[in-house]
């Protein structure tokens, strides 16, 4: 494979904001052709203006856009690299309270989105790792892939669904130049997620993270995700989980100042 990023081309869903928009930006940084995929078009031509990105108008939950998508891909030039971040959180509501509508809208983006995408761009994958040696299919999980938690098992459900799904992919992928890497991160403080997943409620938002000792932001993530696709082609980072140390885990938080216990 050619060490120079200026030679691979990368697609990243969800990036009008947050660890999307991130991602974009350091991977532009780094010298390499990006696809910044999103539903809302005014964030897209801020961030291609900011960056010099490709931009794509697309829902991951509509077959129509995914195979519009896939089409502009295989007419402008194949992918090396897919990141799957389109996803999110709604609501906290217990299981004996909670909307199935809720639940079936956290499964359609979270799961069916990524099925839906990685589908559709695999043959783009295949021919760039056919020139290129390797190719990277990398979703942004969560640690509730892993552990669920009083009113989030609508979220964790999905996200384990997730973590499922790669697993078995990267079996059947087994023999081919294809990465299959999971990001799973834990607290990450972004602009929208914490915020759209409590109804636009900014002071519930905020007390979540407050006395949180440097929570994990978006370009946290980003790096690792720069990281897994810039590492060696022989080493695969199956799956990585990270978390801020305020958080040991989910229901085990940190508040106030990280001090050692001398």
């Amino acid at each position: 494979m050619s060490t120079d990023t200026g030679s691979r081309r990368a697609l990243v869903t969800g990036a009008s904001s947050g660890i999307g928009a991130a991602t974009v930006r350091l991977l532009t940084q780094r010298g390499w052709s990006v696809i910044a995929v999103a539903r809302r078009a005014e964030r897209l031509e801020k961030l291609r203006e900011e960056t010099g990105c490709e931009v794509v108008v697309a829902d991951v939950t509509s077959d129509a856009d995914v195979n519009a998508l896939a089409e502009f891909v295989a007419s402008s030039g194949d992918i090396s690299a897919l990141v799957n971040n389109a996803g999110g959180a709604v609501g906290m509501d217990w299981v004996d309270q909670a909307d199935a509508e809720d639940w079936a809208r956290m499964y359609e983006v979270n799961v069916l989105g990524v099925q839906r995408v990685t589908k559709a761009l695999l043959p783009s994958l295949r021919r760039a790792s056919a020139q290129l040696g390797v190719a990277d299919i990398v979703t942004i999980s969560s640690t509730a892939a892993f552990l669920s938690y009083e009113g989030g098992a609508g979220y964790t459900a999905a996200k384990a669904a997730v973590h499922s799904m790669l697993v078995g992919l990267r079996l059947e992928l087994s023999g081919e130049p294809l990465r299959v890497v999971e990001i799973a991160p834990g607290m990450v403080k972004t602009e929208e997620f914490t915020l759209n997943r409590f109804g636009g409620d900014a002071a519930r938002t905020e007390a979540l993270y407050e006395g949180v000792e440097h929570p994990l932001v978006a370009e946290d993530v980003a790096d690792v995700v720069r990281y897994a696709l810039e590492s060696p082609p022989h080493v695969n980072l199956d799956l990585i989980q990270m978390k801020p140390v305020a958080q040991a885990m989910q229901h085990k938080l940190h508040r106030g100042p990280l001090k050692p216990k001398l």
